[in-house]
């Protein structure tokens, strides 16, 4: 007995002697804040106490053009995340990268894990596919444009809170009401790039640049000085003179004044909808995005937006099967469909769609669907997507062309004809520093 009291004693003296099994930390880098920054923490906690080997560490590095620098920075001087989160404008740029990351497709085989890109949505999958089929990146944040109003808002003008208005006259319209019952601001839009240029080309099926809006060359140019898009801008710059649309700046900064009630209608992300659900003190909802009902073909189909995870190359192969765990983990029907009604961003798979549809969500909680039912429509060369190099650049351009706009500077065709040409010489120089 005593022996035996011994050896149990000396035994757990040298389990708790013995050097704990060390976790391989998998750093990943993104863009979200706010309700966004909590589903992360979260999916990195759920990720972490599922297994024991790997432990995924999220770390935001400011808005999306930001922790893109941040990231190619951190590559260069080689100490480069595992898993980088970039903004789909960001897509080309690293699809061009040699050398600087890892598809996705091949991280997940050398991981031992089963991986269909089939199992995404078209559309989603589609915009993160290289020319030779492969899939470059892990869709994760998807999202696409959608129109908010504030219910209340519209019952205090008079408004039937249960319609919102579907065509471009009719937002002319309601906002026209809204002003006259007081609102301050009827209208307002973030992300003016993505909204009201990319997202309102492929939803009017016209074309934004040449080459199927860039997928299908480096030698693509833009095309968004049209007589629609001249036409649109014309429009908003009216509005704007009125006190009927309300420009509040580049980004995601409009969503704040959709959130506080100072705006009553506003064209913004689906991913808002978590912020906006938390934060909105009025009983508001989701609807399609406006369209010019003279314009053939219209509406057609909203793109992608929002980010995907990039891994970058370097890394072990140690860490490359945690990022394989991490990233079938966050690509499994359940947890995707918990993130899509969390979040407001598309279910990525068509599992998790199904999952939600089977749920009741949609119909417990109406309009949620339409993001999803915006992004799954048959697409057309003019609608697939726009991928460009220096996106992110020229997105800067159209914002600095388009605000002289709204403060009287410059014309719509003024703006729009200087921002195709600064956007141009953007684009020769991506051709011909990746001949």
């Amino acid at each position: 007995m005593k022996f035996r009291n011994l050896a149990l004693v000396a035994a757990l003296a040298a389990a708790v002697g013995a050097p704990a099994q060390a976790q391989t930390e998998i750093q990943w880098w993104h863009s979200m804040d706010g309700a966004l920054n909590d589903w992360v923490n979260d999916l990195a906690k759920q990720f972490n106490a599922s297994q024991s080997e790997y432990k995924v560490v999220p770390t935001y590095k400011g808005e999306y053009d930001q922790s893109m620098a941040a990231g190619i920075a951190a590559f260069r001087a080689g100490n480069a995340p595992d898993i980088m989160q970039v903004f789909e404008v960001g897509t080309a740029t690293m699809m061009y990268s040699k050398g600087a990351v890892k598809p996705v497709a091949e991280v997940m085989k050398e991981g031992g894990q089963k991986f269909d890109p089939k199992a995404y949505i078209p559309a989603v999958a589609g915009y993160y596919t290289a020319p030779n089929g492969q899939l470059m990146s892990l869709p994760f944040n998807s999202s696409t444009t959608v129109f908010y109003y504030n219910k209340d808002a519209f019952k205090s003008a008079g408004l039937d809170p249960e319609k919102a208005p579907t065509t471009w006259p009719e937002v002319v319209s309601v906002a026209a009401k809204l002003k006259a019952s007081g609102s301050a601001c009827p209208f307002t839009t973030s992300w003016m790039t993505w909204a009201q240029l990319e997202s309102f080309s492929t939803w009017h099926n016209v074309s934004y640049a040449s080459k199927n809006n860039g997928f299908g060359g480096l030698d693509a140019r833009l095309e968004f000085n049209s007589p629609l898009h001249v036409r649109h801008f014309e429009n908003l710059a009216n509005m704007s003179k009125q006190g009927l649309f309300v420009y509040k700046g580049r980004a995601s900064k409009a969503v704040t004044s959709f959130t506080t009630g100072e705006c009553a209608m506003f064209v913004g992300s689906s991913g808002s909808y978590a912020s906006i659900q938390r934060d909105s003190k009025f009983k508001f909802a989701e609807s399609t995005l406006p369209y010019y009902p003279d314009v053939p073909g219209a509406p057609q189909n909203t793109i992608v937006g929002g980010a995907s995870l990039w891994v970058m190359a370097g890394k072990s192969a140690e860490h490359y099967k945690g990022v394989a765990a991490f990233f079938n983990f966050l690509s499994s029907p359940q947890v995707q469909a918990e993130s899509h009604q969390r979040t407001g961003y598309l279910p990525i798979t068509t599992a998790a769609y199904e999952l939600t549809e089977k749920s009741g969500f949609y119909k417990k909680n109406p309009g949620t669907d339409v993001a999803v039912n915006q992004m799954i429509r048959k697409t057309t060369d003019k609608s697939r997507g726009v991928r460009l190099g220096n996106f992110v650049q020229i997105r800067a351009i159209l914002d600095e062309e388009t605000e002289q706009i709204w403060i009287g500077k410059k014309t719509a065709k003024e703006a729009l004809d200087d921002a195709v040409k600064r956007g141009n010489e953007q684009l020769a120089k991506f051709q011909a520093a990746n001949k």
